[in-house]
């Protein structure tokens, strides 16, 4: 197996915290594999139940939003980011979640010309924002949102994703995590 980063050492499965180690054997059960933001994050066991209890918070709720939805402000803002690793590993989800081999490869590259509605790119025009430039949204952004049918705990959710994955994006840049070869893959042909 190749290193999950090239800056950090993955801690070996039988050396992690019990719960630790639980999660990932049924993350792999689940996917087949181990992504490897779950073994670079392990590097620092009391971070990563911080980062796991947040990103579970905010991508397995139910809410305005649907789950794919969720992963194409991943999708988005990583890109806008430059996150490989984020890119590659949501964008898996993505096509699996919206059941459609082509819409993250368009929402990375450029999400104003991907087969998306118009609420959708309402909903990536303000996550861009506050992944780039959070220091000018205003209540026009709010107004905006809000013609398009987003409630106001939608907008929050909208503003935690991008945030939040701004955060995992410069800590994957920065660890220099690796995509792992089965993201590339997924959902890109039907079962």
């Amino acid at each position: 197996m190749t290193q999950p980063a090239a800056r950090f050492p993955a801690p070996a499965l039988d050396k992690l915290p019990d719960d630790i180690r639980t999660r990932l054997l049924a993350v792999q059960e689940k996917s087949g594999f181990v992504p490897n933001v779950f073994l670079t994050l392990a590097y620092r066991p009391d971070e990563f139940r911080a980062f796991f209890a947040y990103h579970d918070a905010l991508m397995d709720k139910e809410g305005g939003l649907t789950k794919a939805e969720r992963e194409m402000i991943v999708v988005a803002t990583s890109a806008a980011n430059q996150c490989q690793y984020c890119v590659i590993a949501h964008g898996a989800i993505l096509r699996i979640r919206a059941k459609n081999p082509l819409i993250a490869d368009q929402v990375a590259v450029n999400y104003h010309k991907a087969d998306i509605t118009a609420r959708q790119k309402a909903m990536l025009d303000f996550a861009m924002k506050v992944a780039l430039e959070a220091q000018v949204v205003s209540d026009a952004d709010f107004a905006a949102l809000g013609a398009q049918g987003f409630s106001d705990d939608d907008i929050w959710d909208i503003a935690a994703i991008a945030a939040f994955f701004a955060l995992s994006n410069r800590m994957a840049n920065v660890t220099g995590m690796r995509p792992n070869d089965e993201f590339y893959l997924m959902g890109r042909v039907p079962k």
